[in-house]
């Protein structure tokens, strides 16, 4: 089983820990108010949102991909800092077995630069190329711009 290891980082005048609540901690209320049109809502299906809850997106009904559910492996708040694992998705993927991401917001500039790192894990006897994961990672890219457009607009949500 390949894993491939995708790293990106952008710049945000959010501070850390507004992006993080909005990104992290309250993006079952938050995300599906920005983007109704791509996400339908967000829920916790196991625990309270802490390590080893499991978190249910459900998706508008024209995505090709109806929910996913993720894992929370870590969480630390002081240092806005997550990790967690996609363990379910509506749609059977031909190559990828599960995939990890870490996020990290870390202060500077008077708002923060958000740190993602996603692991992809090949299927035994499968080779992932970039194409198999692109659209994955423009779509949190996007979904990341846009919670940042939204939070600068609404200085109080996540204050």
């Amino acid at each position: 089983m390949g894993v491939i290891t995708y790293s990106q980082e952008f710049k945000s005048a959010i501070a850390p820990s507004r992006m993080f609540k909005a990104l992290i901690l309250d993006s079952q209320n938050i995300i599906p108010k920005i983007v109704p049109e791509g996400i339908k809502s967000v829920e916790f299906i196991e625990g309270d949102g802490g390590v080893g809850s499991i978190k249910k997106t459900n998706f508008a009904e024209s995505s090709p991909i109806k929910y996913t559910k993720h894992k929370i492996d870590a969480l630390d708040m002081d240092n806005c800092y997550c990790k967690y694992t996609l363990i379910e998705s509506g749609v059977q993927f031909d190559k990828i077995d599960f995939v990890v991401y870490e996020v990290k917001f870390v202060a500077a500039d008077g708002g923060c630069v958000c740190k993602m790192t996603s692991e992809y894990h090949a299927k035994e006897g499968c080779e992932l190329k970039e194409d198999d994961i692109k659209q994955g990672k423009d779509k949190a890219l996007g979904l990341v711009k846009s919670i940042e457009e939204y939070l600068l607009a609404n200085p109080d949500v996540c204050a």
